[in-house]
């Protein structure tokens, strides 16, 4: 039986190779937005402690400078929320980038492994009608030499 060669084995591969890479990208888009979540969390949580202790303060001994400035972390932990808000926009939208490129090389390398497929499909066929092919000239032959044997 001839050995089966895919003629576009060479695109099939670099197809698996930009899946591998597109796999990685959307991993690091994914590990970068999970990032950018835990640091959006680290920042609540730092304003509810901050919110906590200017109610303390608030019930305890008047501290002006120490409320004013409670009062201001407050306020910038605000910003910083509002920015990291953004950071975690961006990081999403990079995953989802990300996501529709790897899908979109998924695929074109699953078209790829059917075309393959057919090829093989079809070079199967092509080598049963060979074979099919050999078998009957040799039945034909043998027959033949019978015949002319007989006579």
């Amino acid at each position: 039986m001839a050995r089966f060669r895919y003629r576009m084995q060479s695109i099939l591969d670099i197809k698996n190779k930009m899946e591998t890479q597109a796999r990685m990208e959307f991993g690091l888009a994914q590990a970068q937005l999970n990032e950018e979540e835990t640091k959006l969390e680290r920042l609540y949580t730092r304003k509810t402690n901050y919110e906590k202790k200017a109610k303390e303060l608030l019930s305890d001994a008047l501290k002006v400078q120490e409320i004013i400035h409670t009062q201001t972390a407050i306020k910038r932990m605000q910003e910083y929320i509002a920015e990291q808000k953004k950071q975690v926009l961006a990081a999403t939208q990079k995953v989802e980038e990300a996501r529709t490129k790897l899908v979109e090389v998924m695929q074109e390398r699953k078209t790829h492994e059917r075309l393959k497929e057919k090829a093989f499909d079809t070079f199967l066929q092509e080598e049963k009608a060979s074979e099919s092919k050999e078998i009957d000239q040799l039945t034909s032959y043998t027959y033949g030499k019978k015949m002319t044997g007989d006579e």
